[in-house]
């Protein structure tokens, strides 16, 4: 039983598979207009008006220009029309240059009309204040009602050089290329097109943004991904608009085209002008430095690197794996520029093995260098070159080829050229060229060039694009880096009766946390103090210190003697955060008169300077030992524009002078924590150093996957330290534990009771649903998580040729279908994108679980809808699966707000037309298929009681948040 969710069976139409889905186009109107509705259009020389419309009809596109101005008859010698309702054909496309005041009510008009997409010119909105907001909210309601799409205001206009569109006011047109150029300033669009064409750059659309009103980041990054005149895609940024909209996009185009962003606003007076200049907020650097690793995209500081990059990636199918860099080279001073180039930025030289350095030995003269880089003497020939040049990709340890020619008296540029253009298709390695000179070696400049070499003048220039690339390989990496369900150490509750019971994880009592949470908040609090904290903490399985509270300093004295001498007294307050700032920290306490002193003293102390309500006792904590162990800071706060931002580094009093912690993005799994760790100082010593072992790095990642879970799982969290982390090397019992916490939440009503949501969707645990076979086996129906591939793997080896025949249209063969790139991209989804489930059968008597069936909801682009694909494995067919499965997707689609699912279904697949029948579907036969459709926007129709409807893991219980996806 299967149903397609597009027409075709190949491949390419697969919506699973193809990823470029060039048949979804819903920007078309925009790039590809028949009619073009010139709104504004004037003879007045140096307006905008003039210059759009001269631009259009001067370069011609396939379509038809239509002026609008109600003032004349005609506008250079072409008629004219007062309003755009007057235009005598639909108009795909009006362009609007009038006043920003008129704006509102010309796209009014429009909506009225059919206008199927427009562009604003105008200044004059969000960037002046209240006033231009208001004009945008109007804008907005207009295109609400309409579902037109808008690009602007405040914009250059675009271009589609493919076609001839020229529909700005720019003083030239782009050459068509394979470039996408996207960007939020206009004055950078004129100085990139002028520089382009100098440098013969040519681009598949060129698109000034502008304040993005309505098409964002995402819309175009979709748009440029879907289409195959694009090969790779670049953003000059100045702010990021809606962050889930621009991740998702990019982390799933990503994947097929680079994306390479320079983004303005790196200082903290660049992002003022910057947002002065978008009217938008900026966001915190390092956070969208953080994003743009989490969904694979490049960003670089210079607008030369940023089209240097574009191109080379879009060419140079071949990625280094990593940092590690061959130079080889006939001249010693490049090689030492090139090394001190790669290692600024973030390279290392490649160590030669004693294997390479023999068979170097055997092929260069006794003088060479024996070392990298590769030094082969100033005398050397395009023989000596190739015989090097083989041994060096030979290098295992090696990522990467960097050859450096200088011409000398025994160089021949030309004919080395052609042994390296040879050698090329031998490896898998990404190789770079830097033929130093002139006119010289301008010949074999060009034979690496059409070979697809990145060729340099200069070595270091070399250097910082191998830099970019493996960033770049490191980052499409983190694409496959979906955090799992849960941490391996914490499985979830699987039985009914456990889930029914209200079971958690073991080390998670969440309803713990939620009580504790809203009775601070009831208490008109937002700060919990240092015990509470910890008590949240603890909850989640993160070890921390035994603290005890004290309301008297012969409490406190007690406290101490139970615990053992010596001990720690700390301030307990709900009012003062930082506790070493205000005498409230007294170390090293001997015994309980020592205690009792430090409680009296704290109290005058802290009641004296600010009031009897900053001092709630104190809490006992016993003495650590923290001789030869790492003081680390691990926290959470929340970014305007990406929500929760998780933070790690070196802590301890000294936190804000050593300045070593770096930021990610939740949710997070194990190895993304690893990721976040290594990009910090401190974790070279946390490896082991000077004879030190080094610290449980996996007790270290778990806990921050916990932190992770639950700054996710409780919203009402605004910041979380814990500072300092103790964590001492070797690991075992007690070796990682927090000795303070902090804990802010947001206030419960008023403005800042809102809190942005996460930038990345986390698992969509509520579409969870236990259901039984006919004869009673447990299925859980869930969504598709990253691990699931091998479980896809083995579903795919049970299907006949039939199941496959109905599913893709035609016979694909098995290892096409479960190829790694393409299950890859179908287990690694993006829940906002598409919602695939699958049932999900657990071994009997120690077998592994396996999968029954998949099915699958996509999005279509630009369309509050959605297509189904279904496939459920022969062994299991016509038992219900397909039923509840399919009943469950539409369940799915009705919560997340969809209007209409639909699929196509071959003639003879009956099996799955009852499904749909059943289940509300109308069926329209066509020629080639039957199209299968159902509006959520009615009832849902009652499954049949033998279908055995799904009912939510955990019926009994509250659902669980989100975990990470």
């Amino acid at each position: 039983m299967s149903a397609l969710a597009s027409a075709g069976g190949d491949g390419a139409s697969d919506r699973a598979y193809d990823i470029l889905r060039s048949q979804h186009q819903p920007l078309a109107a925009l790039f590809s207009p028949r009619s073009v509705a010139v709104i504004g259009a004037s003879d007045r020389p140096g307006s905008v008006g003039r210059g759009v419309l001269w631009n259009l009809i001067s370069h011609p596109f396939g379509g038809t220009v239509y002026p609008v101005n109600p003032k004349r008859a005609s506008v250079l010698g072409i008629r004219a029309y007062a309003t755009v309702a007057e235009v005598p054909e639909p108009v795909d496309l009006a362009v609007i240059a009038t006043p920003a005041a008129t704006v509102p009510a010309l796209i009014e008009a429009c909506a009225a009309a059919g206008v199927k997409g427009v562009i604003v010119l105008s200044a004059g909105f969000r960037e002046i204040g209240a006033e231009g907001i208001a004009l945008e909210a109007r804008i907005r309601d207009g295109l609400r009602r309409s579902g037109m799409r808008l690009v602007g205001p405040n914009c250059l206009g675009l271009m589609n050089p493919r076609t001839g569109l020229n529909a700005t006011f720019a003083g030239t047109v782009a050459r068509p290329g394979h470039v996408g150029f996207l960007s939020q300033s206009g004055a950078i669009c004129t100085a990139v097109l002028d520089w382009s064409l100098q440098e013969n750059v040519g681009f598949s659309a060129f698109v000034s943004m502008g304040s993005m009103l309505d098409v964002d980041w995402g819309d175009l990054i979709t748009y440029l991904g879907d289409d195959p005149d694009t090969h790779s895609i670049v953003i000059y940024m100045e702010s990021i608009g809606d962050p889930r909209s621009f991740l998702s996009a990019a982390r799933e185009v990503a994947l097929t085209k680079p994306i390479v962003v320079i983004k303005a606003g790196r200082t903290a007076e660049a992002a003022q002008a910057a947002a002065s200049h978008t009217g938008a907020l900026t966001g915190s650097d390092a956070v969208l430095d953080a994003a743009f690793r989490r969904c694979g995209v490049l960003r670089v500081d210079s607008i030369a690197d940023l089209f240097d990059l574009a191109e080379v990636l879009s060419k140079q199918r071949r990625r280094p794996l990593g940092p590690r860099l061959t130079i080889l080279t006939n001249a010693g001073g490049p090689g030492v520029i090139a090394t001190d180039a790669l290692v600024r930025h973030g390279g290392t030289l490649a160590r030669l093995p004693e294997a390479t350095l023999t068979a170097l030995d055997a092929v260069l003269p006794q003088h060479w260098s024996r070392a990298n880089p590769i030094d082969i003497l100033g005398d050397a020939d395009p023989e000596r070159y190739g015989r090097a040049i083989r041994l060096a990709l030979e290098n295992p340890n090696s990522d990467g080829l960097l050859v450096v020619l200088t011409p000398q008296a025994m160089t021949d540029p030309t004919a080395t050229a052609e042994r390296l253009v040879a050698l090329a298709a031998t490896t898998t390695k990404p190789l770079l060229a830097s033929w130093m000179g002139g006119r010289d070696v301008e010949p074999g400049e060009r034979l690496l060039n059409a070979a697809g070499i990145a060729t340099y003048r200069y070595p270091d220039a070399a250097v910082r694009l191998f830099d970019a690339m493996w960033r770049y390989s490191d980052n499409l990496r983190a694409l496959y880096e979906t955090p799992a369900l849960v941490p391996a150490m914490e499985p979830a509750a699987t039985t009914d009766a456990a889930v029914a019971a209200g079971a958690d994880e073991p080390h998670v009592d969440r309803r713990r946390v939620e009580e504790l949470l809203a009775a601070v908040q009831a208490e008109g609090r937002t700060l919990l103090n240092e015990w509470e904290a910890k008590q949240v903490l603890a909850a989640y399985g993160i070890p921390t210190v035994p603290t005890h509270m004290a309301l008297s300093a012969e409490a406190a004295s007690a406290a101490a003697e139970a615990m053992g001498y010596p001990v720690v007294v700390k301030l307990l307050s709900a009012e003062l955060t930082h506790k070493s700032d205000v005498g409230g920290v007294q170390l090293n306490l001997p015994d309980g008169e020592a205690v009792a002193r430090a409680y009296r003293t704290m109290e005058s102390a802290i009641v004296g300077r600010h009031g009897a309500s900053a001092f709630g006792g104190v809490t006992v904590q016993p003495m650590l030992d923290l001789t030869g162990t790492y003081e680390l800071i691990v926290g959470s706060s929340i970014d305007p524009q990406f929500g929760p931002v998780i933070l790690f580094g070196t802590g301890g009093l000294l936190v804000e002078v050593f300045q070593d912690s770096a930021v990610a993005l939740p949710p997070l799994n194990t190895t993304l924590a690893r990721r976040l760790m290594e990009r910090t100082r401190i974790y070279g010593a946390l490896q082991g150093v000077r004879g030190r072992p080094p610290v449980d790095l996996a007790a270290l990642e778990r806990l921050l996957v916990r932190l992770s879970r639950l700054v996710l799982e409780h919203p009402s969290i605004l910041e979380l330290d814990i500072n300092p982390l103790r964590v001492a090397p070797g690991g075992g019992d007690g070796a990682l534990v927090a000795l303070d916490a902090r804990v802010l939440l947001q206030a419960s009503s008023g403005a800042s009771c809102f809190t942005p949501r996460p930038a990345i969707r986390p698992y969509p645990s509520a579409y969870v649903r236990d259901w039984r076979l006919p004869g009673g086996s447990a299925v859980t129906l869930r969504p598709i998580r990253p691990e699931d591939e091998p479980l896809v793997v083995a579903f795919h080896r049970t299907l006949s040729e039939q199941s496959v025949y109905f599913r893709y249209f035609h016979l694909m063969t098995l290892g096409h279908r479960i190829a790694h790139e393409r299950l890859t991209r179908i287990c690694f989804t993006d829940y906002d994108r598409e919602m695939a489930l699958v049932a999900e059968r657990a071994g009997e008597h120690g077998a592994a679980a396996e999968l029954l069936g998949v099915g699958r909801l996509s999005r279509i682009h630009d369309e509050n809808a959605a297509e189904f694909a279904m496939l459920i494995a022969d062994p299991w067919q016509r038992q219900g699966l397909g039923t509840a499965l399919l009943g469950l997707l539409l369940e799915i689609g009705r919560q997340e707000g969809l209007e209409r699912i639909s699929a196509e279904i071959l003639h003879e697949n009956r099996g799955m037309q009852h499904v749909c029948r059943k289940l509300g579907f109308q069926l329209r036969p066509t020629a080639e298929c039957v199209h299968a459709e159902i509006s959520l926007l009615e009832p849902a129709a009652a499954l049949p009681e033998r279908a055995g409807a799904p009912s939510p893991a955990g019926a009994a219980a509250r659902p669980a948040a989100d975990p990470p996806a």
